[in-house]
């Protein structure tokens, strides 16, 4: 079941995936999607603004290793948690 949260990642990247990659949920790979990583940057920096998060240097290197939504979805939820 998802939250406002996860849903609102979702969509997020869902905006930047190339059209007819079908729909967007955890388990779906960031490769299938066509997202490449300057577009990542700027997904991450929409995060930044959208939940008052900070990546720094040494997270943003963790941000590499994301394979599916579902690490964004957790690695943004870990970042809102850990301001709260």
């Amino acid at each position: 079941m998802s939250d406002q949260l996860e849903t609102e990642i979702i969509d997020k990247i869902a905006s930047y995936a190339d059209k007819g990659k079908g729909s967007v949920t955890r388990d779906t790979k960031l490769a299938d999607l066509g997202i490449h990583s300057l577009e990542l940057t700027e997904i991450i920096f929409d995060f930044e603004d959208k939940y008052g998060i900070e990546v720094d240097i040494n997270t943003s290197d963790a941000w590499d290793t994301m394979e599916t939504v579902g690490d964004i979805v957790d690695a943004v939820r870990a970042l809102v948690e850990a301001k709260g």
